[in-house]
């Protein structure tokens, strides 16, 4: 069973896998340690990770990214339509009520929900860890901002399910970045006196801020705050919008009203950046920005940093929030870690220092990776494969969710709404809720502030319907029990309705020797039938999903194994081509030679026609099969030629070597029968007459011809002295027969001339001295 932990980001995304030595995050198939979270559609195949980074600029109308930041929004939620496009090439559109993407894939237009799209990349992170761990993967912890909704949390298991993975748990970043800190910490406090520490994530999109408290085998998470949009790319967007007026001005040209144009200054934007988070200037260079134009510009730290102030200021609200909700002190801050890419930034750490003053900010965590790793440890801990120190986590809920329903006619309560789990409330959390009811009855879940939720995040959560309530035996109010879960994922579900009955038994009890009858009250619960929905999407149409997925998977592997074979025919016709004027050409005869240019002229010339160029995978593999069957014998050749004194060398060595064991007089073969030692001597002079009369043969032989003696030949022969001689030669000695009326020792005890021999060696190392004592 695998253990692998996902940290999906708004621009990359890392793997960590559990192994018997630790956590380790593994590469990609072009050895990157993060994969860009990007899905492309082509013409033939989808392209995604590495692969879409590629055509992001060639193919950026059917480019999609910002999942993370997309996934369980609406098309008309206001931070999609003014905050979100303007990172977005592609065209977004409505599908079944959510954000999708409307792109031209296998030549025709195809619409696809943003789950969907974040399914496809899952897909790909699936078998990036399948390959690096050469097994399948299943069970999974994923990364989410603490700030998403039950509807968000929701589409990304949603998402999961699509893509074949069960998710044991979706983490809450700073969560995630909080366990791994703590769970390799052996000196942490009792639980009397915690240690507080800090940790800030400033990412690609997102600020994030958590106050944690540890002690021995556990965190407690505080407080969180966070701000959706102070990130990497906003950075990015200033510096763009900067250049892009001074080349407007400059070079007449533009930028902005061309895709391509904004995505090669968007790069160059990214590399001044990280220069300028280490130098006073930097240069931005873009060759061929737009119109044949070769932009350049300049740019010093104190301009950067006035032009980004805008993102700057944004930093510091979240960090006090944070703090100001955990109700500590600054004093009683220990440590403050930062995380996340931009936190190298100078700007931003003196940003966060304002908020921190006399306190040093700390990068003993890896600031990319970090969240990776621990949600591989959280992992770990839920799977059955590995023993994880007992270290336990109580996240927070970051919003609070309350339950509200219609007042009845015979309803004596006024109130119509309870906060069931506050801002603040633990992770996993259940709670009973109690009715008086003389009729079917709703419940809704809800979020209690609306305002304090993402953009146009729908409130709602859930709507529970219990059906079958009447009034109890009295005509009075029946009294429904409902139990409610906020579960590992962050989620609200209704777990159970029931209804407590008592019953009085009678029992018997001893009073004065003599026994009694006694009644006593048992409570049983009687579970009442109820349906509930939630955002949840309904199995019908993840079963259809799926099973998209799993064609749309098998296609884009046909197509890739299609091109590797395409691949390797093109291969073969040049490289063989070129070895028959080279390293073959002492080995091919020239009616071969002149056969095997015709067939590889052939098999180009047809490469690049129209039908070569767009064949099937078959017709590749029957193509290279034809080749290989001319050129075959001609690399067998030469393949033989430049073994033969290997194999032959490895073969006379094995005929020497027991040929002198057994004609040798030494006392550990002394106990093998003369009879049976002069088998392998006949057998190795069989086959050394062999081996040289087959060097006669094949020395007679020209190189162009194919060889009588192969390296498969001498080898078999190598392995039929090895079968007959080893076990003759490892064949252990006889027990020595027992004399009758000898003594034997007793177990511990020794033989007289033993006591002798020991005698002995003591007077002699009494004449050579003290010994030394072994110390540990």
């Amino acid at each position: 069973m695998a253990v692998v932990g996902i940290d999906l980001g708004a621009l990359n995304s890392k793997i960590g896998v559990a192994r018997h030595r630790g956590i380790d995050i593994i590469v990609n198939e072009v050895s990157n340690r993060a994969t860009p979270s990007l899905v492309s559609f082509g013409p033939k195949q989808r392209a995604i990770g590495e692969a879409a980074k590629t055509l992001e600029t060639s193919n950026f109308r059917n480019t999609i990214g910002s999942l993370k930041r997309l996934i369980g929004r609406t098309f008309a939620d206001p931070e999609v339509q003014e905050v979100e496009k303007k990172f977005l090439n592609a065209t977004l559109t409505d599908v079944g009520g959510t954000v999708g993407v409307q792109v031209q894939y296998l030549g025709e237009q195809r619409t696809f929900s943003i789950t969907q799209v974040y399914a496809m990349y899952l897909g790909k992170l699936r078998d990036i860890a399948a390959n690096e761990l050469k097994t399948g993967v299943a069970d999974i912890v994923i990364t989410v901002p603490g700030w998403y909704t039950d509807i968000q949390r929701r589409a990304v298991l949603d998402a999961a399910q699509i893509a074949g993975l069960n998710v044991l748990r979706l983490i809450n970043d700073t969560t995630a970045i909080a366990l791994g800190y703590g769970i390799t910490k052996s000196d942490l406090p009792e639980a009397e006196n915690p240690r507080h520490v800090v940790f800030i994530d400033v990412g690609h999109s997102s600020t994030s801020c958590a106050v944690v408290a540890f002690s021995k085998g556990q965190l407690t998470v505080k407080s969180t705050a966070y701000d959706r949009h102070a990130g990497g790319r906003d950075i990015d967007y200033a510096l763009l919008k900067h250049f892009s007026a001074e080349f407007k001005e400059k070079y007449k040209i533009d930028v902005l009203s061309s895709p391509k144009a904004s995505f090669r200054l968007a790069a160059g934007c990214d590399r001044v950046k990280k220069v300028l988070s280490a130098n006073a200037e930097a240069p931005l260079n873009v060759e061929s920005i737009m119109n044949d134009i070769d932009a350049s510009s300049r740019l010093s730290r104190d301009e950067y940093e006035g032009l980004i102030a805008e993102v700057l200021d944004r930093i510091p609200a979240p960090l006090q929030q944070a703090l100001a909700d955990s109700g500590l002190t600054l004093d009683q801050i220990d440590a403050i870690e930062l995380v996340g890419g931009c936190t190298r930034i100078p700007a931003v750490r003196a940003k966060i220092q304002t908020v921190f003053p006399d306190k040093t900010l700390s990068t003993t965590l890896n600031q990319d990776e970090a969240a990776a790793r621990g949600a591989t440890f959280a992992c770990a801990m839920l799977s059955p494969v590995f023993r994880v120190r007992d270290f336990s986590m109580h996240d927070i809920t970051p919003y609070s969710i309350k339950v509200q329903w219609e007042r009845q006619a015979d309803d004596q309560d006024d109130d119509t709404e309870l906060v069931v789990f506050p801002k603040g409330n633990a992770i996993p959390s259940t709670k009973v809720l109690t009715f008086y009811r003389k009729h079917a009855f709703d419940v809704e879940a809800q979020y209690a502030e609306p305002a304090a939720l993402p953009g146009g995040i729908n409130p709602w959560i859930a709507r529970f319907t219990a059906k079958s309530v009447g009034p109890d035996e009295k005509d009075d109010f029946t009294c429904v029990r409902l139990k409610t879960r906020l579960n590992l994922h962050g989620v609200v579900s209704f777990e159970q309705a029931y209804v407590e009955e008592i019953e009085e038994k009678e029992d018997a009890m001893q009073v004065d020797g003599e026994e009694q009858p006694k009644k006593k009250r048992v409570t049983k619960k009687k579970d009442i039938p109820f349906v509930w929905a939630s955002s949840s999407m309904e199995s019908s149409l993840l079963e259809k999903f799926k099973e998209h997925e799993a064609q749309m998977h098998a296609a884009d592997k046909l197509v890739l194994d299609t091109e590797d074979r395409k691949n390797a025919l093109e291969e073969y016709v040049y490289d063989t081509r070129a070895r028959l004027d080279e390293r073959y050409a002492s080995y091919v005869q020239l009616q071969e030679k002149e056969r095997l240019l015709v067939a590889l002229q052939e098999a180009e010339d047809w490469l690049y026609t129209e039908e070569g160029e767009d064949a099937t995978k078959s017709a590749y593999v029957e193509r290279l099969d034809a080749l290989k069957k001319l050129g075959d014998p001609i690399t067998f050749r030469h393949r033989e030629a430049e073994e033969r004194s290997r194999v032959v060398s490895q073969l006379r060595e094995t005929i020497n070597t027991y040929m002198a064991q057994a004609t040798s007089g030494e006392e550990r073969f002394a106990h093998i029968e003369e009879k049976e030692k002069q088998k392998i001597v006949e057998k190795c002079a069989t086959v050394q007459k062999w081996l040289e009369d087959q060097i006669a043969r094949q020395s007679e032989r020209p190189k162009d011809v194919d060889p009588v003696l192969t390296g498969a030949d001498v080898m078999k022969k190598r392995d039929e002295i090895i079968y007959l001689a080893t076990p003759i030669l490892t064949k252990p000695k006889p027990k020595p027969p027992k004399v009758e009326g000898a003594d034997t020792p007793k177990s511990g005890q020794q033989t007289p001339q033993q006591e002798q021999q020991q005698q002995a060696e003591g007077d002699a190392k009494k004449d050579d001295g003290p010994s030394e004592m072994d110390v540990d």
